[in-house]
């Protein structure tokens, strides 16, 4: 694997020892089944430590903030905090405080894209793409890194569109090489709670589909496109997701699963996985 490579990888995941807890305190909450308490923007978290640490990382799911633990910030708030605002964290300048708690969640969904780029990227099936997911790679990266005011004025949507068309051929790329077929793109998005057990969704185009509370024990969902799938709670058992493509650690926490389930590469069984 080339340095070049190893670098973007480093620079997308999230670094908490290198961030001012952004998320922590730039984003809201409401309490639910995923939070145990209410929190306005722009308020720290009552767990927020003064090193900027929670101090119940551990216990998160136990304590009611499972919410905590399938968020990810695809390391944008080191970004943040280290590159945009020089190290200069919201408790030491007031004036750049608000400012930043806007900053960051524009800088998330830039990391989210870039971390999707990255992906399709080190796939050998998109290799005719690779140009256009490269040049669109660098272009974002330098979004990244423009000064705070100039992050503000970004059109997201439209920077979001752009790449999607390059995601949705790379998905489309994938899932056909692994199904040997044109790939199934499903009509509804809407599986909620849905028996799904050993349900073939072999190069599938699952993106956007919501899963919530599905059963989908012992699914074939191997070389899946699966972004921005909503798998909350749902019973991954047994599943294949073996080289499932745009698959998130924080899409894997949401679900249940336990040790025959099949991740790709990269991806980790959950702690609360039986």
């Amino acid at each position: 694997m080339s340095n070049q490579m190893i670098e973007r990888q480093n620079d997308l995941h999230a670094d908490c020892s290198q961030c001012f807890g952004l998320c922590c305190v730039a984003l809201p909450f409401a309490k639910s089944a995923d939070f145990a308490m209410d929190k306005d923007g722009g308020t720290p978290c009552v767990n927020l430590r003064e090193d900027y640490l929670c101090g119940i990382h551990s216990q998160l799911r136990d304590k009611g903030f499972k919410g905590c633990t399938v968020y990810e910030c695809f390391g944008a708030g080191q970004k943040v905090s280290q590159i945009t605002y020089a190290g200069t964290s919201w408790r030491g300048d007031s004036e750049v405080t608000e400012q930043m708690f806007k900053v960051f969640p524009i800088m998330q969904q830039l990391h989210e894209m870039l971390s999707y780029l990255d992906e399709a990227l080190r796939r050998e099936e998109t290799k005719a793409i690779h140009a256009q997911l490269k040049e669109a790679y660098q272009e974002t990266k330098v979004y990244t890194l423009l000064s705070p005011e100039a992050v503000l004025k970004l059109d997201i949507p439209t920077l979001r569109a752009g790449i999607s068309k390059w995601l949705s051929m790379a998905g489309e790329l994938v899932g056909n090489t692994r199904a040997n077929k044109q790939r199934t793109k499903y009509k509804t998005i809407d599986f909620i709670g849905a028996k799904l057990k050993n349900k073939n969704f072999q190069g599938a185009n699952l993106r956007g589909i919501l899963f919530l509370a599905a059963d989908l024990r012992g699914a074939d969902m191997r070389a899946a496109e699966l972004l921005g799938a909503d798998l909350r709670d749902a019973d991954l058992s047994g599943a294949d997701l073996t080289e499932a493509i745009f698959l998130t650690q924080a899409q894997v926490n949401a679900a249940k699963g336990d040790q025959e389930t099949k991740l790709p590469t990269g991806l980790n069984k959950p702690g609360h996985w039986v």
